[in-house]
């Protein structure tokens, strides 16, 4: 028998990995000699960010059994994320993602999950249903929805949570993950991979979006889930396809976010100077998860989610780069962006 555990804050269910980035940056890939390790993929992310904030939470994903996979696992306890549903997989290795950084607009990465990732390996029978069902959030990724036996694991907890508290799709389009987004092989890079058949994934993100009631995407995203990319239509195509609150994410337009109930926000970005784009749509996922289960009203949480973005935006890290509350606040309030956290040099 499991142990018992209250109800999560936030339970994250989708990619995790080991992200290995330059430690200098505007350094194309090939001539880099020094890269800094961290505790990687977008839905494991969110979790760390939520937890940050205080919140407690739980992430459902799988490893390789290996040395990659037990560091995913102390990094998930130092950042205080239970791990309790991240669980081996003995024939495919823990995938390592690298990235170039060369700001403040262009991060290519480069995902190493062949033959395949462990998290596509989540199979329906091991979900822990009633712990999903009670979680005040379950977040779930796009990715998920690429591959079987994911995906229709992730579709059983969406069916289990019968639309019960928050559930949030975070529409997560990664198109090389996808079967047809181009020949298998290590090292896709997103940059450079052929786009899949968008309308078999529109047919999956369909049957997501009727069960969450919360979707998250940039307008990229939006288009594939919904085929509307201008704002304000892909946020009421989103309210149409079954959700109660839709976050549009629109680059250096900021973000703007329509409520079923009439509710609309639009926010601009917070100003920074970006040293590394990649993790500021999880902390903004972390963030948003905070405000939604604080209550507040959209546009604080708009407001607050985006300058948890910013913050991270400012940094080298992904993970170990989510902010703390104390900092969020300092930049609502106009002060400065809080410094990065010093990397442990062993």
């Amino acid at each position: 028998m499991p142990e018992p555990y209250e109800p999560y804050d936030v339970i994250a269910m989708g990619r995790i990995g080991v992200d290995l980035y330059p430690l200098r940056t505007g350094v194309p890939l090939a001539q880099v000699d020094t890269f800094g390790k961290f505790l990687g993929g977008s839905a494991t992310n969110v979790a760390v960010a939520s937890a940050r904030l205080g919140r407690r939470t739980a992430v459902i994903t799988r490893t390789g059994r290996d040395a990659f996979g037990d560091y995913l696992h102390q990094a998930l306890g130092e950042f205080a994320v239970d791990d309790r549903w991240v669980t081996p997989v003995d024939r495919y290795p823990t995938p390592v993602t690298f990235c170039e950084i060369f700001p403040p607009d262009h991060f290519p990465l480069y995902f190493y999950r062949q033959p395949k990732a462990p998290d596509l390996e989540i199979h329906p029978h091991e979900l822990d249903l009633d712990a999903i069902r009670s979680a005040r959030i379950f977040w779930m990724t796009g990715t998920g929805l690429c591959a079987e036996p994911s995906r229709t694991a992730t579709l059983t907890a969406l069916e289990a949570r019968a639309r019960g508290g928050i559930t949030v799709f975070d529409l997560d389009w990664r198109p090389m993950f996808w079967p047809e987004g181009g020949e298998p092989g290590p090292g896709r890079n997103e940059d450079r991979e052929p786009g899949p058949d968008q309308a078999a994934a529109r047919e999956v993100y369909a049957r997501a979006l009727r069960h969450a009631t919360v979707a998250v995407g940039n307008l990229d995203e939006c288009e594939v889930a919904v085929g509307e990319r201008e704002p304000y239509a892909a946020a009421r195509a989103l309210l149409a396809a079954g959700v109660e609150l839709a976050v549009v994410k629109q680059g250096p337009k900021g973000v703007l976010a329509v409520h079923r109930d009439g509710a609309t926000a639009e926010v601009p970005p917070v100003p920074v100077d970006v040293v590394n784009g990649l993790g500021a749509g999880d902390a903004f996922g972390g963030a948003l998860c905070h405000g939604l289960l604080a209550g507040w009203d959209l546009e604080h949480t708009m407001r607050y989610a985006n300058a948890a973005g910013a913050i991270v935006a400012g940094r080298l890290a992904c993970s170990s780069a989510m902010p703390y509350d104390s900092e969020v606040t300092q930049v609502l309030a106009g002060g400065p962006m809080p410094a990065e956290p010093e990397r442990d040099a062993s």
